[in-house]
């Protein structure tokens, strides 16, 4: 029914295990081919999101099955946020248990199978998505420091069911896929069984329709890579850990190719925005020369400053906080919220301090008399949302050193920054 060998030398092998139909096919397909096979060690995981009361008798069941097959079972329980989608948050809960179990290589296999694929499709045509929400699930994908592959996608619902049958497979119906105020569940009940009577072959024409769809995503992004390729060039080395690009690049394209690779460059920092939402990004491109406009997306946020946008994430949308003592300027010291800083100095220095911008700040540089701080600032292309945040080493109440600023200040030191941290370039 599936094919393993791609990932035969995976440090180990995890399934996530609802309990459900698919995923106890394809445990016992798992756990059959590793009883038969030389594979990576298989175990389970079942995310408890503790939504109902009748999932709290489901880890046992679990564990029952995972005992007669011999098989380690892992019990995640999570908090489920809440908002206007229930669904959505139960399943970025799961996402991130599952993200946390996953060792550097690690497979985590999931059981969706072709109908929802098929189903996916539907929904996301109803909700109007673009081409890259048509696009097929994959296959396989990353996650976390693993990869998240799903072999079931070729097989029918159908067809999980007759093998759980003949298998005497014993799985958990949920109660909750009987509520069709939730929209998979009423695609599910009410309208997919109408398609199929009208056309026997909907659920597979459909997931073929999405995997043209996903070629076509493929050419796309293609396209986006060169776009984006120019486009990546010229940050300002000091601040190169913050992803940025160069924004006439991004406006001498067609407006249909600036949302084309902006979808893809944002699509591994964060959830894209629905069609209604891309007008911050209009916003944010024809927005006056002195304007600092900013837009606001659901895993961090879009600035523009010294002719580029830059993605700030993670600690970068957290205010650091006031000045902090530096007791011991032989070791590096930690800013909350700020990365940390470390002194590189002729001589030992006492009576140190972090402090931040106030405005008015003057530097003595060698050679080139007291220099106003804004000024150095500006030469260097600091873009503005950073230097609210940019450490001053202070002594007393004299300024001897800013982060990562070149030159020697007068006391011949200089103070390297370590970044905040973010998730760059991830998803």
């Amino acid at each position: 029914m599936i094919n393993l060998t791609p990932w035969l030398n995976a440090p180990a092998w995890h399934i996530a295990f609802s309990g459900g139909l698919d995923s106890t096919v394809l445990l016992h397909l798992l756990a059959d081919y590793a009883r038969n096979h030389a594979s990576p060690p298989l175990s389970a995981i079942h995310v408890h999101h503790g939504l109902q009361s009748a999932a709290d008798a489901w880890p046992a069941h679990c564990q029952a099955i995972c005992n007669n097959l011999g098989i380690e079972l892992q019990v995640i329980h999570v908090q489920v946020a809440p908002g206007a989608s229930l669904e959505q948050a139960a399943r970025d809960a799961r996402y991130a248990a599952f993200k946390q179990a996953l060792g550097p290589g690690d497979i985590l296999f999931t059981g969706q199978h072709r109908d929802d694929q098929a189903e996916t499709l539907l929904f996301r045509l109803l909700r109007g998505a673009g081409l890259r929400g048509l696009a097929a699930m994959p296959g396989q994908r990353a996650l976390g420091q693993g990869s998240l592959v799903r072999p079931l996608l070729g097989c029918s619902r159908q067809h999980l069911q007759d093998y759980a049958q003949v298998n005497g497979l014993a799985w958990i119906e949920d109660p909750s896929n009987a509520d069709t105020h939730f929209a998979r569940n009423f695609l599910r009940s009410e309208v997919f069984p109408h398609l199929q009577q009208r056309w026997p072959q909907a659920s597979q024409s459909l997931a073929r329709a999405a995997e043209h769809l996903s070629e076509a995503l493929g050419l796309l992004d293609e396209l986006a890579q060169g776009d984006l390729a120019h486009a990546g060039e010229g940050a300002p080395m000091a601040w190169a850990g913050v992803d940025s690009l160069d924004l006439a690049s991004l406006v001498a394209l067609s407006p249909a190719r600036q949302r084309n690779a902006l979808q893809y460059w944002l699509s591994r920092r964060t959830r894209l925005p629905d069609t209604r939402h891309w007008a911050g990004w209009v916003d944010l491109r024809d927005a006056a020369l002195d304007a600092q406009p900013v837009w606001r997306l659901a895993d961090g946020q879009l600035l523009r400053s010294q002719g580029r946008i830059w993605w700030l994430s993670g600690d970068w949308l957290q205010q650091p906080v006031g000045e902090r003592a530096w007791v011991n300027p032989a070791t590096p010291l930690r800013l909350p919220g700020n990365g940390s800083v470390r002194l590189a100095v002729a001589e030992p220095l006492c009576e140190l301090r972090i402090a931040y911008r106030q405005g008015g700040e003057v530097l003595d540089m060698p050679g080139r008399g007291r220099r106003d701080l804004k000024r150095l600032l500006n030469e260097q292309q600091v873009p503005h949302f950073l230097r609210p945040r940019l450490p001053l080493l202070y002594q007393g109440e004299r300024l001897l050193a800013v982060a990562n600023l070149p030159g020697r200040g007068p006391a011949d030191c200089q103070l390297h920054w370590q970044l905040p941290t973010s998730a760059q370039g991830l998803s």
